[in-house]
């Protein structure tokens, strides 16, 4: 009997996050009451979702706002030892500025607040591979490019 040849094809679990920024720069993180670091907006991608359905609809879930998102930052293929295979998709969601912050109303089963942090600092406030990737996302935003990494390291 012939096995079945897609088993041997990746089937990452696919999420989708947005990188806010402040009126200073500094980019947004959620305190999630499930994890134990700080993280972006976002989460995993549902049937039948595009990659920025999914991080509009976890910026809503999450923060209570529908601010637009923007366009493709960084696209992360960042296999975890405990999860498999992952794809991560980040876009950016622009400034927020104190209409959208006055807005935010965070969902307590899911976020125990946000706070925003320095790019130039964010490894110390999260782990090495969103640090990483955060950065990356913050230059592909100025210079208005789209980064491939995997875990995190820009792919030459």
């Amino acid at each position: 009997m012939a096995s079945d040849p897609t088993e041997s094809f990746a089937r990452p679990r696919v999420a989708a996050g947005a990188l806010f920024f402040d009126e200073q720069g500094r980019v947004m993180m959620v305190v999630p009451t499930y994890k134990d670091y700080l993280d972006i907006p976002g989460g995993y991608i549902e049937h039948g979702e595009t990659p920025i359905q999914a991080a509009a609809r976890e910026v809503k879930e999450e923060l209570g706002i529908t601010p637009p998102i923007g366009r493709l930052l960084v696209v992360d293929w960042a296999p975890n030892l405990s999860e498999g295979d992952k794809q991560l998709f980040v876009f950016d969601g622009g400034v927020l500025d104190r209409r959208w912050l006055d807005q935010i109303a965070v969902d307590p089963a899911e976020l125990a607040g946000y706070e925003f942090h320095e790019v130039a600092s964010i490894e110390t406030a999260t782990i090495p591979r969103l640090a990483r990737r955060i950065v990356q996302g913050a230059r592909a935003r100025r210079e208005g490019t789209t980064v491939y990494l995997e875990n995190g390291e820009v792919v030459q």
